[in-house]
C-alpha cells in the first residue's frame, strides 16, 4: 500500500533531491544498458570509420595522399552526421519505453516508488549521455588518428561539429521517446522512426524542391519551410558555425545571410531547441496517461 501511495503522489510533493536521485537512478540503468548493447559499439565504429574514409577522400580530391586534416573533413563529416546521428538517435528512443512495455519492465519500474515524469526524463537522460558517448568516442578517435598522422585536427571544428551533432541528436531523441510512448510495441516504433528519419533526410528536400518550382515560392517561405527540418537546420548552423558561405545552400542561404546575418545562429538555436522541447513535453503529456501495459 506504501509502494502505491508513493507511486501515485505527484512529484511536487517529494523534495527536488529526491526526484532529481529517482532520475539519476533510470538514468544510470539506461546509460548501462545502452553501452552495453551493440548499436552502440557498431555506430561508434561506423561513425570513426566514415570520418577517416571522408579525411581519405578528401585528401585525393585536393590531390594529396593519406589523410586531409580535420577542417577539411568536416565539410565531409557534416553530410555524415546528417544521415548516422538521427537514425541512431531516433532509434534509441524508439525503443526505450516500448520495449519495456512490450517485456513488462515499465509495469514493474512503476512499481517502485518513483513517479512516470521522473522515468521518462531518467530514460532521456541516460539516452543522451550514451549518444554523447558515441560522439565523442568517434569523433576523438578520428581526431586522435589524424594528429597520430600528423595532420592539424583543427580542435575548434572538432568541438563545433561533436556540440551542433548532440544538439541535433538530442531533438531526434525526443522525437523518438514520443514515437516509442505512443507505440505499443518496440517493432512498430522502429519502423515509424525510420520512416521518419527517410522523411527528414530525404521526402522533405524533394517536397521543397517540388514545391518552389510548382507553386513558386518567395524566397523568404522557402527558408521558413526549411527551417521545419532540424536537419537542414543543423546543415545551415554547421555551416554558418564555420564561417562557410551560406550560398552553397541556394538562393534561400544567401537570403538568410543578408535579412538576418548575426541573429542567425539564435534563430538556429531556437529551432533546435524547439525539437528538443516540445516532443519530449508531448511524450510526458502522453505517458502520465498511458497504461504501462
Amino acid at each position: 500500500m506504501t509502494t502505491l501511495t508513493l507511486t501515485t503522489s505527484p512529484i511536487l510533493t517529494r523534495p527536488v533531491p529526491g526526484a532529481l536521485a529517482n532520475i539519476a537512478a533510470v538514468a544510470g540503468r539506461e546509460l548501462r544498458d545502452a553501452l552495453r548493447s551493440r548499436w552502440f559499439i557498431l555506430y561508434t565504429l561506423a561513425f570513426t570509420a566514415l570520418g577517416l574514409g571522408v579525411s581519405y577522400v578528401s585528401a585525393a580530391s585536393s590531390g594529396g595522399a593519406g589523410l586531409s586534416n580535420f577542417g577539411r573533413t568536416t565539410a565531409g563529416l557534416i553530410n555524415l552526421v546528417l544521415l548516422v546521428v538521427p537514425l541512431m538517435a531516433l532509434s534509441a528512443g524508439a525503443s526505450s519505453v516500448a520495449s519495456d512495455r512490450e517485456r513488462g519492465m515499465l509495469a514493474y519500474l512503476l512499481a517502485q516508488p518513483v513517479s512516470r515524469l521522473e522515468v521518462l526524463l531518467g530514460k532521456y537522460v541516460g539516452l543522451a549521455g550514451a549518444l554523447l558517448a558515441c560522439l565523442t568516442l568517434g569523433l576523438g578517435l578520428c581526431t586522435a588518428i589524424l594528429a597520430w598522422k600528423g595532420q592539424d585536427t583543427g580542435v575548434a571544428a572538432v568541438l563545433t561539429l561533436a556540440g551542433l551533432a548532440f544538439t541535433l541528436a538530442l531533438g531526434m531523441l525526443s522525437v523518438g521517446m514520443l514515437v516509442s510512448v505512443l507505440a505499443r510495441r518496440a517493432s512498430v516504433a522502429v519502423g515509424t522512426v525510420i520512416f521518419i528519419w527517410l522523411v527528414f533526410v530525404f521526402v522533405s528536400d524533394l517536397a521543397l524542391m517540388a514545391g518552389t518550382i510548382a507553386l513558386r515560392l518567395p524566397i523568404d517561405q522557402l527558408f521558413l519551410l526549411s527551417l521545419l527540418n532540424p536537419l537542414q537546420v543543423f546543415k545551415m548552423w554547421s555551416l554558418h558555425a564555420g564561417d562557410a558561405s551560406l550560398d552553397v545552400l541556394g538562393p534561400a542561404g544567401l537570403y538568410a545571410m543578408e535579412e538576418y546575418g548575426p541573429r542567425l545562429h539564435l534563430i538556429f538555436a531556437a529551432c533546435l531547441s524547439a525539437w528538443i522541447v516540445l516532443p519530449l513535453t508531448l511524450a510526458a503529456a502522453v505517458f502520465a496517461r498511458r497504461s504501462p501495459l
